[in-house]
């Protein structure tokens, strides 16, 4: 289990409107710039305006490196090269070594709820496309539909010795539960050590800041959509937020069944929606999404597990009842 490392993290007296996702709030002494990636509305602030521009190349330079190293969505990705999926030893670069081993740990941290070795259910889901060329149907998949499929795959099957990596023939590993939050801290640290300024990246609500903080902290906004339940917080110093939401991400099969993106390695299937979102802060982001993602799919028995990090986390039930931990700060909105 995590050991507890809760963030100074206050609630401010002002708010703003909600958006469509965990996003920082626009201030004086910060500028913004958004864009969309990997299906998500991706964004970095700096506390310096002149430096945004920079910061933009430098995340997307990450974001680049990571999916080359592991997007399921391009036919280049190294984690799928004919010699990792033949289950032959590969070397591999030190990213992906890097994403591997968070993925691993990952999978241990969470007592198995987060597992990297549930690709082929994913693909069997029909979540085998980019989420927006899934949707539209624009394209077909690049890694294709297995002629073999080891159906109790799990993490302990992984082998990762120096820079050689061996995954079983028959297992699709997929790292999409922690690579993005991976990407949020690799970002942050990079933005930060390069220009010397405050920096927050946002990745689909995978959020991490490192640097200078602005006068009052990064303020946060925590909002799943319409008609969800909200509130605005403060960070205050470096640290990270993550959200694990069941409301996103969806999409339906070819029978015509719907599906969200989180899956509960026992089963195969996406978790049962328990909790609609789960937010947490924590130091890195990849710490606070392991605790996010983890919660969703232990479901019921989450609550207890994520409130014995120490963590800072606030869950939204099922019903849109709100539970907070951790010293996440009380709120008083009502349920919508």
């Amino acid at each position: 289990m995590m050991t507890a490392n809760p963030r100074d993290v206050t609630q401010p007296s002002d708010t703003t409107q909600p958006s469509d996702t965990t996003h920082p709030s626009h201030t004086s002494d910060t500028t913004t710039v958004t864009w969309r990636v990997w299906g998500m509305d991706a964004a970095v602030t700096v506390t310096r305006p002149g430096d945004a521009g920079a910061a933009k190349i430098l995340v997307e330079r990450v974001l680049a490196d990571v999916d080359r190293a592991c997007s399921r969505f391009r036919d280049d990705a190294e984690l799928y090269s004919p010699s990792i999926r033949a289950g032959r030893p590969t070397r591999i670069s030190p990213t992906l070594a890097a994403l591997v081993d968070t993925a691993l740990d990952a999978a241990r941290l969470s007592g198995g709820a987060v597992d990297p070795a549930v690709g082929h259910h994913l693909v069997l889901l029909g979540y085998d496309r980019d989420i927006d060329a899934l949707r539209t149907g624009t394209t077909t998949s690049p890694v294709g539909r297995p002629s073999f499929v080891a159906r109790r795959a799990h993490a302990g099957m992984i082998r990762r010795h120096g820079d050689m990596l061996t995954v079983p023939e028959g297992v699709l590993l997929d790292l999409g539960a922690t690579a993005k939050a991976f990407a949020a801290d690799r970002a942050a640290d990079t933005v930060a050590d390069a220009l010397g300024c405050g920096v927050l990246v946002n990745l689909g609500g995978d959020i991490s800041a490192r640097g200078v903080t602005p006068d009052g902290g990064w303020q946060i906004l925590v909002d799943d959509g319409p008609g969800e339940p909200a509130t605005q917080i403060a960070i205050l110093g470096e640290g990270a937020i993550a959200t694990s939401s069941t409301l996103h991400r969806r999409w339906r099969d070819r029978s015509g069944a719907e599906h969200h993106h989180i899956i509960d390695p026992a089963t195969g299937r996406p978790a049962p929606a328990h909790w609609r979102t789960v937010t947490a802060v924590a130091a890195r982001c990849v710490e606070a999404n392991i605790v996010t993602t983890g919660c969703i799919v232990k479901g019921a028995a989450g609550h207890r597990w994520l409130a014995e990090t120490g963590l800072p986390a606030r869950l939204v039930g099922r019903d849109r009842t709100v539970v907070t931990l951790g010293g996440w700060p009380n709120e008083s909105e009502a349920a919508a």
